[in-house]
């Protein structure tokens, strides 16, 4: 596609900062939340759609190179700044397989934030046995 999925939905600029998990390793079935700083870096009162994609580093089975599990709308005034929380489930890390029974991989999987599906912020996220 000529534009990316979330491109040109404002009239002012943000900045993403401050990107983390509450814990950067979990057990399968455990969820994790994921924060991010979004501030209005514009002259105007601007609405933002924050988008989290997940991507499965290395699965048993091929998968998208991104899948979207969240968005949140916020509104800011210039300069205001406001903490934007998604929370990971085990079913957002899940994927059918082969038999239509759903699976959760042990394995690396990398969390992105951001305001487009191709500009984006990027942490790991580790699910163990």
């Amino acid at each position: 596609p000529y534009f990316c999925f979330g491109h040109g939905l404002s009239y002012t600029t943000f900045s993403y900062s401050n990107l983390k998990l509450s814990s950067e390793n979990i057990k399968i079935g455990e969820s994790v939340e994921v924060s991010i700083d979004v501030t209005n870096t514009g002259t105007r009162l601007g609405d933002e759609v924050v988008q989290m994609y997940i991507k499965d580093k290395v699965g048993s089975t091929t998968r998208p190179s991104k899948e979207l599990k969240g968005f949140k709308r916020i509104v800011l005034s210039p300069n205001q700044t406001e903490t934007v929380k998604f929370n990971i489930t085990p079913e957002a890390l899940s994927f059918t397989g082969l038999d239509y029974k759903t699976i959760i991989e042990a394995g690396e999987f990398e969390v992105m934030v951001g305001t487009s599906s191709e500009k984006y912020s990027t942490v790991l996220l580790t699910v163990n046995n």
